[in-house]
């Protein structure tokens, strides 16, 4: 069979070699070179940008002094992400124009170089005959606000005012965004009040710039000067303003901002409506930010991510991970700020197996190394009462923020674990991290646990100064904490008396619970007719003062505290505990008799009470605020929520398992000893978060120091 070979219009045969490989070939015009290159450079089309780049090469027609061909091949291989062969061309050059250097410049910008960016800057300016234009200035500005080097963006600015090309809007635009980002606000509203012609983009620009620094009544003032200056908005001004409205839990501005975008053309991207599920949720309306949610076309994890956090932020633990559920059913795959919600969620439930779960999850999707997943599941284990998971966790972490050492931190501490809070805080130091505000909090707990009185103002009042950080009502109620657990109380009264703070309902808290503890029943009872003029109705408070009228025996006093609560309508919320077995979450009040397993629960109660009672254990008949016969006050004590969970939990536990209960008040001092001695008895680590910390018993001792 005869060999067939393609024919020209001719008839002729035509050669097998490639086009561009022909020897003698014609040579590609500049016309023809940049139009070809741009193309490539569009559609990120490397090989075929090489393919032109060596036909230039076959017929010499690129060299270094051809400024134009190697422009367009360097702005090629920059769009392609060939960073360091575009540099190499750039480097070859003999003559170069301002086009060479904005191209490198932007390709260095694009890849997150912002030094090289700099430095090329540097080099260009040191050329006398070679002048930026708008593109330089735009890029090298855009390269410090992305690095937060605002000192070498004010040179930059110094430069513009020089070059008389502030005013182009690329410029403009770009300076307005540098001193944003940096936090300078001063030079943004200085910029902003300067320049005339402002656009949509300027204002999003300092708005977003302004409220990513907390800066929200100056972002309020540039929002009113947009709308005075009746500037169209544009999708992202409108998630920048929900964005406003949600930080300042402004509903009315936020209602309105809704109504306005519903009267225009602007389209209800995925980002718009999360915004406005984001602002409803921020501001407590959770059935306005449902009836956004439910009304979107297309979900994706965006959306969904944005309505469970919406539940989070607004307590419904529960309802945020049925939605994770509903999620699934509709097949939409979790992200890294998904799992983060979901974890917070549990932590906000204390619900340990649900984490686990979770963390599992994440292991298997792989997010273990996003920040944001390790720091939900620091956040996670330690509220649930597993703090060795929660060091486990951050001891992993391949990168950490403020957040990961201050979660940490603050887990140990609530823990009671002082010492390994502290030792974290110098690792933390010891790693250059900047500590903050919240990282001091964490601190100064911790020294408050330990009782270390010279090391807590010794932070608070050189070390704190030395990092730039102003003392607040937390730490200050820190050092209250701290001077009331090593017996100071008068020491604490004159603390609160001299420093110029207005103490709030948790300072005074601290103090008067400090005078239970210590038994100082005079100051108690001074300390809570403050707290109770600052808040009549703060239910701890009535039963903190009728506690130590009942351990005085002052049985009058209890009576008359019982009154009071009657008259102003307070009510005492029923102690509960509830424990996680098998997933499934086993409740319990006092003197509870609805659990089917009842009898087999108060049996249980009885042997360990009795056991403990040859280890020297006596019950503390001042725990209960009834006058009646010590008999009759011993079967009460026998009976509260947390003994009932505990005895359920050794039921039905694995011998070396431990045993989580969370209980919804303070524990009461009976049952702080009994469970010290059931710890011992059963040889079982024992752990219980109440209201107002995380209790670890083990071998007879508790994590308190029996201080709580």
């Amino acid at each position: 069979m005869p060999t067939l070979r393609p024919l020209s219009h001719r008839g002729a045969p035509l050669a097998s070699t490639p086009f561009l490989f022909r020897p003698n070939r014609v040579s590609l015009s500049i016309e023809n070179t940049i139009n070809l290159l741009k193309k490539s450079a569009d559609t990120k089309n490397l090989n075929f940008g090489k393919l032109i780049h060596a036909q230039l090469i076959i017929t010499s027609q690129v060299t270094e002094d051809d400024v134009i061909r190697t422009n367009s091949l360097i702005n090629h291989y920059v769009k392609c992400d060939r960073i360091s062969i575009a540099r190499q061309l750039f480097d070859r050059m003999h003559n170069r124009n301002v086009v060479s250097w904005s191209t490198i410049m932007a390709g260095y910008f694009h890849n997150g170089l912002a030094s090289e960016v700099l430095g090329l800057f540097r080099a260009m300016v040191s050329e006398d005959y070679l002048h930026p234009n708008e593109y330089v200035f735009a890029t090298v500005l855009s390269s410090c606000s992305d690095s937060g080097r605002v000192e070498e963006g004010k040179q930059c600015h110094g430069y513009v005012l020089k070059s008389g090309l502030v005013f182009h809007q690329y410029v403009k635009n770009a300076l307005m965004c540098m001193y944003s980002r940096c936090s300078d606000v001063e030079g943004a509203m200085r910029v902003l009040n300067t320049m005339p012609g402002l656009d949509v983009f300027s204002y999003n620009s300092v708005i977003n710039g302004l409220l990513e620094h907390g800066y929200m009544r100056e972002a309020l003032e540039v929002l009113g000067r947009m709308v005075g200056e009746c500037v169209a908005w544009d999708n992202v001004t409108y998630v920048t303003v929900f964005g406003l409205c949600a930080r300042l839990k402004d509903l009315k501005l936020g209602l309105q901002v809704h109504s306005r975008i519903l009267n225009t053309d602007v389209e209800f991207d995925v980002f718009v409506n999360c915004a406005i599920i984001d602002m409803y949720g921020k501001c407590g309306k959770l059935l306005n930010a449902k009836k956004v949610f439910d009304v979107l076309q297309t979900r994706n994890v965006v959306s969904w991510t944005a309505i469970m956090a919406a539940y989070f932020q607004n307590g419904y633990f529960e309802e945020a991970l049925n939605l994770f559920l509903d999620m699934e059913i509709e097949d939409v795959p979790p992200n890294e700020y998904t799992f983060s919600v979901l974890l917070n969620s549990s932590a906000g439930l204390s619900a340990l197996r649900h984490g686990d779960l979770l963390h599992a999850r994440v292991e298997k999707s792989g997010f273990k190394d996003h920040i944001l997943v390790g720091n939900a599941l620091i956040n996670m284990y330690s509220k649930s009462g597993n703090i060795e998971a929660a060091n486990k966790v951050f001891s992993n972490m391949k990168n950490r923020d403020p957040i990961s050492w201050n979660t940490m931190i603050s887990g140990f501490s609530h823990h009671g674990l002082g010492k390994q809070a502290l030792i974290v805080f110098e690792d933390m130091l010891a790693a250059e991290e900047h500590p903050n505000y919240v990282t001091f909090v964490g601190v100064l707990s911790a020294c408050g646990h330990l009782g270390r009185v010279q090391d807590g103002f010794f932070y608070l009042n050189q070390l704190m100064k030395q990092k730039g950080i102003e003392p607040g009502l937390e730490h200050y109620t820190c050092i209250v904490g701290l001077l009331s657990k090593a017996g100071l109380l008068d020491e604490a009264k004159n603390f609160m008396k001299s420093t110029p703070v207005k103490w709030d309902v948790v300072a005074w808290r601290t103090l008067l619970s400090a005078c239970h503890v210590h038994r100082n029943y005079g100051l108690g009872k001074q300390v809570a007719e403050v707290v109770l003029e600052l808040d009549p109705g703060d239910v701890g408070t009535y039963i903190l003062l009728s506690n130590m009228y009942a351990k005085a025996k002052r049985w009058d006093g209890v009576v008359k505290i019982r009154k009071l609560m009657r008259e102003r309508n307070i009510k005492k919320e029923p102690g509960a505990s509830w424990i996680e077995i098998k997933n499934n979450t086993h409740v319990f009040v006092s003197e509870d008799k609805e659990h089917p397993e009842t009898s087999q629960i108060y049996e249980k109660v009885g042997e360990l009470l009795t056991k403990i009672k040859q280890l020297g254990y006596v019950p503390d008949l001042g725990a209960v605020l009834h006058d009646v016969e010590d008999e009759q006050k011993e079967d009460y004590l026998s009976c509260h929520s947390e003994k009932l969970a505990i005895a359920y939990g050794l039921m039905k536990t694995p011998s070396e398992a431990p045993i989580r209960v969370i209980k919804n008040l303070r524990m009461c001092d009976d049952c702080h000893s009994a469970v010290k001695l059931i710890s011992k008895l059963t040889d079982r680590v024992i752990i219980v978060r109440d209201a107002n910390r995380f209790h670890c018993f083990q071998d007879g001792c508790c994590s308190c120091a029996d201080y709580w």
